[in-house]
């Protein structure tokens, strides 16, 4: 389970204090408009890699943490699905156990190896970068069920790929998080799933072609999560990352606009030495990032039958520019997959076009015994609480249904299966098809692991020829 690598050694603090936006480097100081602007720039690029910071520091970082998982370089293998405990990112999925290694990719490579999965067991690796673009895939789809070995390599790497890797993923950064997730069919198979990440192994290159190890990164100095990192603190934070996300050249002359206003690799920016005036405009430059954000993440794809059907993660060539799709896609639901991997309709309303709320009424999803959801692995639909978007404690500890579940469910007389949505059981001959919600607004969100892509298909993403039932609302009684 441990992997064999030059770890970094950690040492956490507050992020040191910084200057005020001025000339900096020979870059002339913007005006107080176009500070605001370019802060608004800074902060709808810096949402999702301070989003994935976050789950950085939580599980590889802070010890003290409730939600700390392995260091640096180890894989941590869950030997169970996540439940409302589980509060680093939102919208966790509950149907696949996660495996999980933050890879430090400063000194070397890092090779990843799987073993032989049979081919009824849907699993991938996940390979996300610090700006939470998904690099590429390892699994059922991506690679096949076969066992092999797969190198990762930072973005200063120059050498030639070895015998024995069968493909080689080149991260733009320095730290990438490859996440797994292994399908399981019932609460009796995790002895099974715990047998397939037992074979998930993790070393660096050195350590796979047995030669001594080239000489350990410098430690680093963390900075503590603090309260303002999604807000007056972003930039400091920004400052940090951007260290170990060296320039590319298309965001060239972005990072010079940043770098006018004080915002860069290795500079300090504090705002709270801003001068009330700048202050002002970088708070409002603040306040118009997230807007465009949380405009973009109630927007991405189209409204099928009161779900919102899109894709928004991807690599950088998916993105094209388009930062505020790539912060909306990590307030949606960070370290989502790309469409062709995973789709995630997201339910916004009921048939009537109402907000779902189980405190209003209670709700019902059928799918007809010939449109179930068309995917090659299996699908789910999943219970999050509306205004946190985690999951929720509940008394039977459900969290999802999904379509291994199917063989104990209730099927109507034509063969259809209806879900119940609700906060209250619906009564013990429905039981089975209960999904609990909260006692307020609801976040649901369907599943579609590998969907098909000849017809009937999801994809294209909110334009394909099979389309998510809509959730029927009813009074609550009581």
């Amino acid at each position: 389970m441990a992997a064999l690598a030059a770890g970094c050694a950690v040492k956490t603090e507050p992020a040191a204090p910084a200057a005020r936006p001025d000339s900096a480097q020979g870059i002339g100081a913007p005006g107080i408009e176009e500070t605001r602007k370019i802060a608004q720039e800074a902060y709808v690029y810096a949402f999702p890699m301070i989003a994935g910071y976050k789950a950085m520091y939580q599980y590889n970082i802070d010890k003290s943490s409730s939600q700390y998982k392995a260091p640096f370089n180890t894989i941590n293998n869950e030997a169970s699905v996540f439940t409302y405990k589980d509060t680093a990112i939102v919208t966790p999925n509950s149907d696949t156990p996660y495996s999980m290694v933050m890879l430090d990719l400063r000194a070397e490579p890092m090779v990843l190896c799987v073993p032989a999965v049979d081919k009824k067991r849907y699993y991938s690796v996940q390979l996300a970068d610090m700006y939470t673009h998904n690099v590429g895939f390892i699994g059922s789809r991506a690679t096949g069920s076969a066992a092999g070995c797969f190198m990762v390599t930072g973005p200063s790497w120059k050498g030639a790929t070895p015998a024995g890797i069968r493909k080689v993923f080149a991260s733009e950064t320095q730290f990438m998080l490859a996440l797994y997730r292994t399908q399981l069919f019932d609460p009796k198979d995790m002895p099974n799933v715990r047998k397939v990440q037992a074979g998930y192994k993790v070393q660096a290159l050195s350590a796979f072609l047995k030669q001594t190890p080239p000489p350990a990164a410098p430690d680093i100095r963390f900075p503590a999560w603090r309260n303002d990192a999604l807000t007056t603190g972003f930039a400091s934070y920004l400052d940090f990352l951007m260290q170990f996300t060296p320039e590319v050249p298309v965001e060239k002359e972005l990072r010079a606009r940043f770098a006018s206003i004080g915002i860069g690799p290795g500079k300090n920016f504090d705002f709270s030495q801003l001068d009330e005036e700048h202050k002002a405009a970088v708070g409002q430059g603040i306040k118009d990032g997230f807007a465009q954000i949380d405009k973009m993440s109630n927007g991405v794809g189209h409204n099928v039958n009161g779900w919102m059907v899109g894709s928004a993660q991807g690599n950088r060539a998916f993105y094209n520019g388009n930062y505020v799709l790539r912060a909306a896609a990590a307030k949606i639901g960070i370290y989502g997959n790309d469409a062709v991997e995973a789709t995630y309709p997201v339910a916004l309303t009921d048939d009537r076009g109402q907000p779902l709320d189980g405190s209003k009424a209670n709700y019902t999803i059928t799918f007809a015994a010939d449109r179930m959801p068309p995917v090659n692995s299996f699908w789910s639909v999943t219970m999050y609480d509306g205004k946190t978007q985690l999951l929720i404690e509940n008394p039977i500890n459900r969290y999802l249904i999904n379509s291994p579940m199917l063989r104990n469910m209730k099927k109507n007389a034509d063969g259809s299966v209806t879900l119940y949505l609700q906060h209250d059981s619906p009564g013990k001959v429905r039981e089975a098809n209960w999904l609990p919600a909260p006692d307020g607004p609801i976040y649901a969100v369907m599943r579609l692991y590998w969907p098909k892509e000849t017809p009937p298909s999801i994809l294209p993403a909110g334009s394909g020829t099979w389309k998510p039932p809509a959730i029927v609302s009813a009074a609550r009684a009581g």
